[in-house]
C-alpha cells in the first residue's frame, strides 16, 4: 500500500509575522510613511509662520541696520542716541541676564511686574464695570442719552489732568494707578460692546424669541455670542491702552513702575536705560496684544483685524 504525497498548500503567515525576506522597517512603532507626513506638515507651517512675520522682520532688521549705522558714524551724538549693542546691554543687565551693574540687576524686571500687575488690575476693573455697562447702553435708550454726553466728555479730558485727583482721592499709591487705568479702557470697551449688541441681526433674535429665549437665556446662547467679535476687539484694544494708564499713573504717583523708572532715567540723562526702558514698555504691549488676539481667535467666530 502506497501512500500518496500532496504538496501543502501554501499557508500565509499569520497576522503580526514577519517573514525572512519581509521585514517591517517602522521598529518604533510609527508607521513609515507617517513620518514624512509630520515632517511636511511641520515645514508647511514653519514656511507659513515665515511668510507672515517676515515683512515685520526685515522691516525691523532695517531699523536696526540704520540705528546701528547712524550711531556708529557718529552723526548723532550718544547723548541723544544710545547704540543698539548698549540699549541691549542695559536691558540684558535690567532683567538679571547680564551680571552686575551700577543700577540694580532685576531693576526693569521688577518694574515692569510693578507695570504689568497695575496696567492687568486697573484692566479687569475697567471691564467689570463696562461690560454691564455697554448692555445696558444698547438695550435701553434712556440710558444711553443720559449717559453717552457725560461719556463722551469724560473721554475727551486728557488722562493726565485726572490724574492728580486720583491722586489727591485714592492716595499716591496703587489704587490711584489701577482707578486711571480703568478710566482708559474703560470708554472703548463701553463702545464696542454697545456697538456689538446694537448690530445684531433682528431677524435672528425674533426667531429666537419665537422659540422660547427670553432674559438671560437669549442673552446667554444668542446675543453675548453673536457680539463676542466686537465685545473681543474692544477688550483688546482696552488691554494695550492699559499699559498707558499705567505708566501715565506712575508719571504722577512717583518712582513705581517703568514709568518712574523712565523718569529717573531721563533725569540722570541715562539714555540707554531710557531706550531699554522703552524697549520693555513695547513688549509688554506686544505680549498684551499678542494675547488677547489668541483670545479672539479662540473663541470668536469672525477672524481678529
Amino acid at each position: 500500500m502506497t501512500l500518496e504525497t500532496r504538496d501543502a498548500p501554501a499557508t500565509s503567515p499569520p497576522d503580526g509575522a514577519i517573514g525572512s525576506d519581509e521585514r517591517d522597517d517602522g521598529d518604533d512603532g510609527v508607521a513609515p510613511d507617517k513620518r514624512p507626513f509630520r515632517l511636511a506638515t511641520l515645514l508647511g507651517a514653519a514656511l507659513g509662520w515665515l511668510r507672515v512675520a517676515a515683512p515685520a522682520l526685515l522691516l525691523g532688521v532695517a531699523i536696526l541696520a540704520l540705528w546701528q549705522l547712524v550711531t556708529a558714524s557718529q552723526a548723532i551724538s550718544a547723548y541723544f542716541l544710545p547704540a543698539p549693542a548698549d540699549v541691549l546691554q542695559t536691558w540684558l543687565r535690567g532683567v538679571g541676564l547680564g551680571g552686575t551693574s551700577s543700577h540694580t540687576t532685576p531693576l526693569l524686571l521688577r518694574a515692569g511686574l510693578t507695570t504689568l500687575t497695575e496696567s492687568v488690575a486697573g484692566f479687569l476693573l475697567g471691564t467689570a464695570i463696562a461690560i454691564p455697562l455697554g448692555y445696558g447702553i444698547a438695550r435701553s435708550q434712556a440710558l444711553a442719552r443720559a449717559l453717552q454726553p457725560y461719556m463722551a466728555a469724560m473721554q475727551a479730558l486728557p488722562a493726565i489732568a485726572l490724574a492728580p485727583l486720583l491722586t489727591l482721592w485714592l492716595g499716591y499709591d496703587l489704587p490711584s494707578v489701577i482707578a486711571l487705568c480703568a478710566l482708559i479702557v474703560f470708554f472703548p470697551m463701553v463702545v464696542n460692546t454697545a456697538l456689538g449688541l446694537r448690530t445684531l441681526d433682528r431677524d435672528v433674535l425674533d426667531a429666537a424669541r419665537v422659540a422660547g429665549a427670553e432674559g438671560w437665556m437669549l442673552f446667554r446662547y444668542m446675543e453675548f455670542p453673536l457680539a463676542m467679535p466686537s465685545i473681543l476687539a474692544g477688550l483688546r484694544v482696552g488691554l494695550t491702552l492699559s499699559i498707558t494708564g499705567a505708566v501715565v499713573g506712575e508719571f504722577v504717583v512717583g518712582p513705581n513702575g517703568l514709568g518712574g523708572l523712565l523718569m529717573i532715567a531721563s533725569y540722570q540723562s541715562d539714555r540707554p536705560l531710557e531706550f531699554a526702558t522703552l524697549l520693555t514698555l513695547a513688549m509688554l504691549a506686544a505680549i498684551l496684544y499678542g494675547l488677547a488676539r489668541l483670545a479672539e481667535r479662540r473663541f470668536s467666530y469672525v477672524e481678529a483685524l
